[in-house]
């Protein structure tokens, strides 16, 4: 089994499908803000902006993927993106569902904090404006909100993102004539 998502792992079609479903994901945040009316939230907004790390992530290992300096920059920015989007993911839905011991209750912020570099709010506001409150559960598919199913898919990206880098490690290695 290693050696198969080694051996994917170095072709584009591997990393087109992760770049895809980043920007499938992408494509139903918008849907659910601008078609369903679903105002985001703060934490949506981070959240966006680790799926588009994965969408980079994809654009990285499309480059080259046989080159082994490429894939593993792919490889490690794939597990930025997904780390980083699982936390943000945990922390929202904690905003949802808080602790009940906790007496002060945890908020998130009311407006984005973009660094003065990238402000990615005022360059793309129809993408990256919140206007929502992050403790509101505005949509539940099978009983899980929107947060916990990005922690359900930003998990399930570093599982598969886990058994890639074993690959790379323990796979099937490529023969060198030199």
């Amino acid at each position: 089994m290693l050696s198969y998502f080694n051996e994917i792992s170095r072709g584009r079609g591997a990393w087109f499908l992760l770049m895809l479903s980043g920007l499938i994901l992408e494509g139903c945040a918008l849907f659910f803000q601008h078609m369903m009316d679903l105002a985001p939230c703060v934490m949506c907004i981070y959240e966006r902006v680790a799926m588009l790390g994965v969408v980079g992530a994809g654009l990285i290992g499309m480059i080259a993927p046989q080159n082994a300096l490429v894939r593993w920059s792919g490889l490690i920015a794939w597990g930025v993106a997904a780390g980083w989007g699982l936390k943000l993911s945990i922390e929202h839905v904690g905003y949802q569902f808080p602790d009940p011991n906790d007496l002060f209750g945890a908020t998130c912020d009311i407006f984005v904090s973009f660094p003065s570099w990238a402000p990615l709010n005022q360059w793309v506001p129809w993408m990256f404006e919140a206007s929502g409150d992050c403790s509101k559960i505005v949509w539940q598919f099978l009983t899980l909100s929107m947060p916990q199913w990005l922690v359900v898919i930003f998990a399930a990206m570093l599982v598969v993102l886990a058994i890639v880098v074993l690959s790379q490690l323990f796979g099937k290695r490529e023969r060198r004539l030199f």
